[in-house]
């Protein structure tokens, strides 16, 4: 499918990267990548600010106390996360979401830490190159950097024009992860590009199929936390059981896959079960939030 830039996608030092209208074919992304790669110093995630207090401070809020309540648990995923080294432009771009948009920053966090401790499970990684680790980092949303403010802050629904803009966002991540990791084709790319993409092909950015297994437990655990954590547009979250009915609901519609949504219930049981053994039931008892205006669009322009 045809993957064309909306609005324009600019660097950190707002100097233009990808206009407006290019169609971001194969042959593009090549010479973009070796046109615009620079050597950009890299940090190991846990050595920059507070990152790692941040995330640690993530850990005791529900339901990630109990997801992560287990020693063993957290002290596998943040023995993961401490090999992730990311270029220095992408700790800047967390400070702005930190200091302006906390929700998108502890997102980004707990997004990481989930998707490391699921990955780990399903799918361990068979050496331990710094390429590999770097899709455990916090990638995936990094395009929301070029979706203005007052659109992610926003606590009424959307115009049709502000939702296309967020929409945009995983375009927009693919840019700038490529640009500052100057690979389009690796995972981390990939990841920022089709997160919000569905196995039966009713996604976005492309509409295609969603296959990657990596990918699609960033997609799960994306959808899981959007429900459950603090979000602008709406004043209460998803309580945990109606979360991963959703999910469920969503497996069993062919949206998302089985096996992450399988994990996700076995890491809240407060009896642990193994990935493997879990029981997931289909019943339905939990009831969403009222004056949740997310989806919706607003008639003003």
């Amino acid at each position: 499918m045809e993957l064309v830039v909306k609005y324009p996608v600019y660097d950190l030092d707002n100097q233009l990267l990808v206009r407006e209208g290019t169609e971001l074919t194969s042959d593009f992304m090549d010479d973009f990548c070796r046109e615009k790669r620079r050597k950009h110093p890299f940090a190991r995630l846990f050595e920059y600010g507070d990152v790692q207090k941040d995330l640690l401070n993530e850990f005791l809020i529900p339901p990630y106390d109990v997801i992560f309540s287990r020693e063993e648990t957290r002290t596998r995923v943040l023995g993961l996360l401490a090999d992730v080294a990311l270029p220095m432009p992408v700790f800047r771009m967390m400070d702005y979401f930190r200091n302006n948009d906390f929700h998108t920053y502890r997102h980004m966090l707990i997004i990481s830490a989930l998707t490391t401790l699921i990955l780990d499970d399903l799918a361990p990684r068979k050496g331990n190159s710094a390429k590999e680790c770097t899709h455990f980092g916090p990638l995936h949303d990094l395009g929301k950097y070029t979706v203005p403010l007052p659109i992610l802050m926003k606590e009424t629904p959307l115009t049709a024009r502000e939702q296309d803009r967020l929409k945009h966002h995983a375009v927009a991540g693919y840019v700038l992860v490529s640009h500052y990791l100057g690979d389009h084709g690796g995972l981390s790319s990939l990841i920022a590009l089709d997160h919000h993409e569905r196995r039966n092909g009713t996604g976005y950015s492309r509409g295609i199929e969603l296959l990657n297994l990596v990918v699609e437990v960033t997609t799960v655990c994306d959808i899981y936390d959007a429900l459950v954590a603090r979000r602008p547009y709406r004043p209460v979250s998803f309580d945990n059981r109606t979360a991963l009915e959703e999910l469920t609901s969503m497996a069993r519609r062919g949206e998302i896959g089985w096996a992450p949504v399988r994990a996700l219930v076995a890491y809240n049981r407060k009896k642990k079960t193994s990935v493997e053994e879990v029981a997931v039931s289909l019943e339905r008892r939990g009831s969403p939030p009222r004056q949740n205006v997310y989806g919706m669009l607003s008639e003003e322009e």
